[in-house]
């Protein structure tokens, strides 16, 4: 059997690689190893254009494609490659703990609504960064906290100013997201496609 290691290749290159052996080796049995459920689907969907019978598995830390090839299933075009990149990277940056001015208990419910409700977002929420008065909603006792260690683990980055932590005397305090400085700030803010602002 035939295995290839793309793990560490950026689409769409496990799929190149993929078809790069076979031209070179026209193998009848494969074993593709791959980093993300993306890739894992456009080396089967390779690898079924091009005569082959496919199952799918999973390990630890990687996405592994099976593959044997069919005698009577004569190869095919191959498949678009879709990356996986197309949704837009979302940034929002929080300079409050509160929404709107006014009312603090009004503005309190307005941002636990928010933050509860981010998660609806889904797949575009890229990066969520925390300044000023919004970096208490990261500490000990914030109404927020399980609900921000949940979109973290979920693998929503979150970055919370250092600066503004030592500040307010909260550095010891925090208990989410990764203390970070305005360069980082910034560069998130470059690479992003979108960039909300809660003030």
């Amino acid at each position: 059997m035939k295995e290839i290691d793309a793990r560490g290749l950026s689409c769409p290159a496990p799929v190149l690689e993929t078809r790069a052996s076979l031209e070179q080796d026209h193998f009848d049995e494969v074993k593709v190893l791959v980093d993300n459920p993306a890739s894992q689907e456009n080396v089967r969907r390779f690898l079924d254009s091009q005569g082959f019978q496919t199952n799918l598995d999973k390990s630890d830390n990687h996405f592994i494609v099976f593959g044997k090839r069919d005698p009577e299933q004569s190869p095919g075009p191959v498949p678009a490659v879709t990356c996986g990149e197309a949704h837009k990277k979302t940034l929002i940056m929080c300079s409050t703990d509160r929404i709107g001015h006014g009312d603090d208990d009004l503005g309190l419910k307005l941002m636990i609504n928010f933050i509860r409700t981010l998660k609806e977002m889904g797949s575009e929420l890229w990066r969520l960064i925390l300044v000023n008065n919004g970096v208490k909603l990261s500490v000990e006792g914030s109404e927020v906290l399980e609900d921000l260690q949940k979109l973290e683990k979920s693998g929503l980055q979150i970055l919370v100013c250092g600066t503004c932590l030592n500040h307010f005397n909260l550095l010891e305090k925090k208990q989410t997201g990764v203390t970070t400085n305005m360069l980082d700030i910034v560069t998130a803010m470059q690479l992003s496609d979108k960039v909300i602002t809660i003030a």
